[in-house]
């Protein structure tokens, strides 16, 4: 009889330590809380009622991750911001359509669960949900040796959020001679990071000596929830756009209804210091364009007699302005001028 013991924690999987972090994910997920919502972390799944106040309620859903910011996080050692860049990513899209953010989950595979990085990922999780007044109900970690590299993980997170009928932005709310406004965003966000690694892999930067990549690169992902929310309520915008892969134009041209066209000014643009960096490093504007935000993190598209209104919504640092309108014409977006790049 072969006496040789196989267990689980042998082949690389430690079930104690994922359920010491379902715990901690359980107590981080309740504070705040005050009267608890949700109550059934670690359970098989989660229940929610639909708010009551809302008429005719759709719900929607997304999903979305961080991409390669991971690889940063990694070369930092700093994992309490990317949490808020996966909420970010799925709320950020909800809004679009109108909806309030209600429940999030997440799921982390990893190669070995680490407690000290997964706590850390999982207090951004939830800082993200609390700037998005939407609740972190569970979520699923898989310790998954022989799949990961040593040290290496990867996030997901989906969010759902509702909207009455009477709220959604539709894309026929869209009509000519509306405007566009820039949000600004926080820096990159969580996208163009293949690029980006590129280019400093190519440069040979250290950017752990760099200390202004290294407070650049891993700056959160602006979450536009509660203002854009606010303007929905006041049914201060016809449609708005997150600015993410793709740029502005591939992300406006999505809701740009048939037989309308967007003109935008990139003369306009504010652009920040980042997106300057790595201009004057050898990415070209077109190559800009439709990898990175550029600077512009969110757009409103806006009645031109609501935009006084709108800017009382926000704070001076993310107060949009305007950088086109909506025209009649067959190109879903016309990119006019240049990005004033300092």
């Amino acid at each position: 009889m072969n006496k040789k013991k196989f267990t689980y924690k042998k082949s690389g999987v430690n079930i104690g330590a994922a359920d010491k972090f379902v715990d901690f994910i359980s107590a981080v997920s309740a504070k705040k809380r005050g009267k608890k919502k949700f109550s059934n972390i670690g359970g098989f799944g989660s229940i929610t009622n639909i708010p009551n106040n809302i008429k005719q309620p759709r719900i929607v859903a997304c999903t979305d991750g961080v991409g390669t910011k991971i690889e940063i996080s990694n070369i930092l050692n700093k994992f309490d911001t990317i949490g808020i860049d996966l909420v970010a990513m799925s709320v950020n899209d909800l809004i679009v359509q109108g909806a309030k953010p209600l429940l999030f989950l997440d799921y982390i595979s990893i190669n070995k669960i680490d407690l000290k990085k997964l706590k850390a990922i999982i207090k951004g999780i939830k800082k993200g949900c609390d700037q998005s007044e939407c609740e972190l109900v569970g979520g699923e970690t898989a310790e998954m040796p022989g799949t990961y590299e040593k040290g290496k993980f990867d996030i997901a997170g989906f969010a759902v959020g509702v909207v009455g009928k009477n709220k959604i932005l539709y894309k026929n709310k869209i009509k000519k001679n509306n405007l566009i406004l820039a949000i600004p965003s926080s820096g990159l966000h969580a996208n163009g990071f293949s690029l980006v690694r590129y280019l400093i892999k190519q440069k040979k930067i250290n950017i752990k000596k760099n200390k202004f990549l290294k407070s650049e690169l891993l700056k959160p992902t602006k979450i536009y929830v509660k203002e854009v929310m606010s303007l929905v309520n006041k049914n201060l915008i016809n449609g708005c756009a997150n600015i993410t892969g793709g740029g502005l134009s591939d992300n406006i041209k999505r809701i740009v209804p048939g037989k309308l066209s967007a003109y935008i000014n990139l003369n306009k643009i504010k652009t920040s210091k980042i997106f300057n960096w790595l201009r004057k490093n050898g990415i070209s504007e077109k190559e800009m364009l439709k990898t990175f935000n550029c600077g512009v993190g969110f757009c409103l598209i806006i009645e031109s007699k609501n935009l006084k209104k709108i800017n009382k919504f926000f704070s001076k640092k993310y107060r949009p302005y305007v950088i086109g309108k909506i025209f009649e014409g067959k190109s879903k977006v016309k990119l006019d001028g240049s990005i004033n790049w300092l």
